[in-house]
């Protein structure tokens, strides 16, 4: 194959990328659009909340550690934190790795303690 048929290949597969990431997330924008699943998201966000705040006086020391741990710098504790995170809505868990078989995930965000259950895209 000639290094012109390779530009092209990569060329065309590149934009073959860029129109199904364009369509899925127009297909993506319809769903989440539909005033159900908006319902049932502002319910999922609601019991989140309140399960944040339930488990705040059992997980409030890893939210203090995590803080501390940022503040100097220590890598090895910040090393051995969930990596579990939702960043997109601000949610970073402050519990130990392997905390999922014992606890959801728990950390705070600008509007409170919020705990979740599984990952997201984002979570890379």
């Amino acid at each position: 194959m000639s290094g012109e048929e390779v530009r092209v290949r990569a060329a065309v597969a590149g934009h073959a990328r860029r129109r199904a990431w364009a369509e899925a997330g127009a297909v993506l924008g319809v769903v989440l659009g539909d005033p159900e699943v908006r319902r049932i998201g502002a319910l999922v966000e609601e019991e989140e909340r309140r399960a944040g705040a339930e488990l705040r006086d059992g997980f409030q020391v890893f939210r203090d550690r995590y803080a501390h741990a940022v503040r100097t710098g220590d890598v090895i504790l910040l090393a051995g934190v969930c990596a579990g995170k939702h960043g997109r809505w601000g949610r970073i868990c402050v519990l130990s790795a392997g905390h999922e078989e014992r606890a959801p995930h728990w950390g705070s965000t600008v509007e409170g303690p919020v705990a979740w259950i599984g990952s997201a895209p984002d979570d890379d």
